[in-house]
């Protein structure tokens, strides 16, 4: 573009461009497994050890969701209506937690664990397989996720209240505990021998 077309427009800079800078690197400019210094007025001790912990539960609690996914996708038989709904419910309010457990570590100044293949190196939920499994043994192998992640949350909470890190704490107690409680609580009714009517 000459200076002459330049003056017509009625710009005098030089023209912009809309084209995206694509390709781009860059250097990793925080660690997984520190934290930054925030001015929260917790210690960088305690705000280290809460996002150790939040994030072995963001892991779980991610893999927990994909698990919700995936055994939604392959319910059958006669409950499969209500089990399908019941279970995408679940996994809607297993996304919420793991962005509100993925936000509290970040507030603490440290890294989410949020790529599936580094999530898959510290969870410790084991892997299901890549078929259907029976519907009872779907709903156990859920059960067993929300138990491990339960019996690390209450340690968890505990032990981050005793560091002064009471934001953790409530968040630990009001969400991912009672959460995973209920949904624990839906589930096993599920695998109660009941007739639906009686004889």
């Amino acid at each position: 573009m000459t200076m002459a077309s330049l003056r017509k427009t009625g710009t005098e800079s030089a023209p912009q461009s809309s084209q995206p800078w694509l390709h781009q690197e860059g250097r990793e400019i925080q660690g997984f497994g520190t934290v930054r210094q925030f001015p929260l007025g917790l210690s960088y001790d305690a705000r280290l050890y809460s996002c150790q912990r939040l994030n072995q539960i963001l892991a779980d609690t991610q893999i927990l969701y994909a698990l919700y996914k995936k055994h939604h996708w392959l319910m059958r038989g006669a409950t499969f209506y209500q089990l399908h709904l019941l279970l995408d419910k679940h996994a809607g309010e297993q996304v919420k937690l793991i962005d509100e457990v993925a936000e509290r570590i970040q507030t603490l100044g440290g890294i989410a664990v949020g790529d599936p293949r580094h999530v898959a190196e510290i969870t410790r939920i084991p892997r299901a397989p890549n078929g259907c499994e029976e519907v009872p043994a779907m709903l156990s192998r859920l059960l067993e996720a929300h138990e491990m992640i339960l019996i690390d949350a209450h340690d968890a909470a505990a032990r981050t209240a005793e560091q002064g890190d009471d934001g953790t704490n409530d968040l630990i107690v009001s969400e991912v505990i009672r959460t995973n409680e209920l949904e624990a609580w839906f589930l096993v009714e599920h695998l109660v021998d009941t007739p639906l009517v009686r004889a």
